[in-house]
This record gives C-alpha cells, structure tokens and sequence, in this order.
C-alpha cells in the first residue's frame, strides 16, 4: 500500500529487496503515519539521534558495540545508521550502501583509502574493510579486528618469498621478521601505506 505512492521516492531503490522485506517487517515499524508534529517520522528523521533511535529498538546487538572504546561517532549524533546503511533496499548484504557506484560504502567518508593506488594491497580491492576492521565499534585501536597487528597481518602474510609473492597461510613470518622482537610486532612501523601505496611495492612509507 504505502508503494503505491513511495516507490519512486529517493529513499527507494524501486522495490524492497532488503532483509526487511524479506522478514516482513512492515513500513511502519519504523514510520509513524498518522503521527504530526515532533512525533511524525518526517521530524524525526531528520537528525541522526532519530534513526539511530529508531534502528536501535530492534538492532540491540549492533548498538552495543558502539559503547566500545573505538567506534565511529554515531552515539554523539554526528552520523547515522543510514549513512552506511540503506534500510529499504541494497544490493549488498546487510543493507549496506555503496561509494561511486560500485565500490564499499566506507569510501563515502574514507575516500582517502580509495586509490586507485600503482601498488595496491589485495584486500583493499578484494575484501570488504571488516576483513581487517570491526565497522560499529572495537575495543583495539583504529577498529580493528585484533588487538596487535602482527597477528592481523600474519592471517595472510606468511612465509613471504622473494618478489612479494606469499606462500602458505598462517601465523609464521618470513626468517627476518624476529616476532622476539619488539620491533617487528608493529607491521605498520615499516609497511605505513597499508591500503595502497604510490611509491613502494612494499607498502612503505
């Protein structure tokens, strides 16, 4: 029914396709329709504190991780569930949106990560970024997904042989990375340009 008007409106993508849908859940779960005023969904809509509001009262577990000490500001009301989310329609899983067309919706703020780089890292390109990052919220620095980032690293980076080719997955590094030693826990202290780098095919600095 309320398709019958909406459906051509910039929040649609044209038809319901999303998870929503599909656990038919009804557009007025999350909009008021017969409400006026500060209570109508129009107004409330309108600022971040409202959606995430709204998205939190069946979304209890994504809302909980942004009590975590590194998460992106969505609690101070500086960005809302919907700026990486769409949720009447994706053509990703979990609703997510898209930058550019048809890269990871991540790129809309982070463009800085986007490239296109002469030396890219794989993942960058190939991977979604919560191969490496927790998206809502993380309790180790810059959202990762663990806490040191030699072992995050060394999930594909192992054996490394000569002309960068790697070998087999898994948790031993090449000879000369001692992990004994200090300086070699910290990746990122010699590979800086993680996401994609314009100078070295090492991803240095």
């Amino acid at each position: 029914m309320c398709l019958g008007c909406h459906k051509n409106q910039a929040t649609q993508v044209g038809r319901l396709q999303s998870g929503h849908a599909r656990n038919a859940v009804a557009c007025t779960a999350c909009h008021n329709v017969h409400k006026t005023g500060e209570e109508s969904s129009a107004v409330q809509f309108r600022k971040p504190a409202g959606v995430n509001k709204n998205c939190a009262g069946c979304h209890v577990n994504s809302m909980a991780s942004f009590n975590k000490p590194h998460r992106h500001r969505l609690p101070e009301g500086a960005m809302s569930c919907t700026a990486c989310h769409n949720p009447h329609a994706s053509f990703l899983n979990r609703n997510l949106r898209l930058a550019n067309a048809s890269e990871p919706g991540c790129l809309n703020c982070h463009a800085n990560y986007r490239g296109p780089f002469i030396y890219e890292h794989a993942p960058v390109k190939n991977e979604p970024c919560t191969i490496c990052h927790e998206p809502h919220g993380s309790i180790n620095p810059r959202m990762l997904t663990r806490h040191e980032i030699a072992p995050l690293c060394l999930e594909c980076h192992s054996n490394i042989q000569s002309g960068g080719r790697s070998g087999s997955l898994g948790g031993i590094p090449p000879s000369y990375h001692d992990l004994s030693n200090p300086r070699y826990r910290n990746c990122t202290i010699c590979h800086q340009k993680v996401h994609g780098s314009n100078a070295s095919r090492g991803l240095f600095r």
